[in-house]
């Protein structure tokens, strides 16, 4: 059945307090097993959707966990993500840093080992978006920012956590649907989320001898603040009817392909590989 959600829109890089219908992101009713007991995480991207489900989802499972979030806008929602991880009894940090700069992606890590200790498991998740209606219309500049944040600051990020992560550790990557098949008006980040996508395929191979599993997750539509943040309201009010669910997905129902590969007693044997949450639809290969 589609779901038909009120129009709305606000300025990027969006805010779950200021949405009129904010998601479900808070893993609510999870009963946490024990699975990540004593590991510590870094989410980038952490303050809301995915990354706060994410977040709030290792916490329930026994992580401390510090997250990364970009603008002041966001400062109420990274405070949310913190006190709900603290509410299960775990430790939790949140910088405010910009990973379009490699030198925020090298600090951020730093900060986050300082503040829990030491480093397990790593989230790249942070994304930028602009849907544009030709490729003429997408500027060099917004070519660059969308590569800077999504691919680059995965590479950056990445790069600076290994000296921090030992045999047992897990990198994820957030990609998207759009990486696997496309998308004509998200052009430029279709093509970073594919370029995710390949990076997972590298890393994996690249650091098996040291014991790190990379593994990625491509959701399909997810309801987050970066929807009402990045397209119009026409959009926003449809948005996820195209899935064979008939709607976009809620964090929560995305968090635990996370948790998956983050706990090595479900995915030991899972490297190099893609989770795909995308409501129904099929791809071939």
């Amino acid at each position: 059945m589609t779901d038909q959600r009120p129009a709305e829109s606000q300025a990027y890089p969006g805010s779950t307090e200021r949405m009129r219908t904010p998601p479900r992101d808070s893993m609510s009713g999870w009963r946490g097993n024990g699975l990540l007991a004593g590991r510590r995480a870094l989410v980038t991207g952490g303050d809301s959707g995915i990354g706060r489900a994410v977040s709030v989802l290792f916490a329930k499972e026994g992580a401390d966990v510090a997250i990364c979030y970009l603008d002041q806008m966001e400062d109420s929602d990274a405070e949310r993500t913190c006190a709900l991880i603290r509410a299960e009894g775990r430790a939790a940090a949140a910088f405010r840093r910009d990973l379009a700069d490699p030198r925020a992606c090298r600090d951020v890590v730093t900060a986050a080992v300082d503040a829990l200790g030491g480093l397990d498991i790593l989230v790249n998740n942070v994304a930028y978006q602009n849907p544009v209606s030709s490729l003429e219309e997408l500027s060099d500049e917004q070519w660059r920012r969308t590569f800077a944040v999504n691919i680059d600051s995965y590479f950056h990020t990445t790069k600076a956590a290994l000296a921090h992560l030992g045999e047992g550790s897990v990198i994820l990557n957030t990609a998207s649907i759009n990486g696997l098949r496309g998308n004509s008006s998200l052009i430029d980040y279709s093509a970073t989320k594919g370029a995710v996508l390949a990076l997972t395929y590298s890393l994996a191979q690249t650091l098996r001898d040291r014991g790190v599993r990379v593994n990625a997750v491509a959701p399909g539509p997810v309801w987050t603040p970066l929807i009402p943040a990045t397209m119009d309201e026409d959009k926003v009010s449809s948005f996820g009817s195209q899935a064979p669910f008939g709607r976009a997905a809620e964090p929560d129902e995305i968090a635990p392909s996370y948790l998956f590969f983050a706990a090595g007693a479900m995915s030991s044997y899972y490297s190099g590989e893609v989770l795909a949450p995308i409501g129904g639809e099929t791809l071939p290969g």
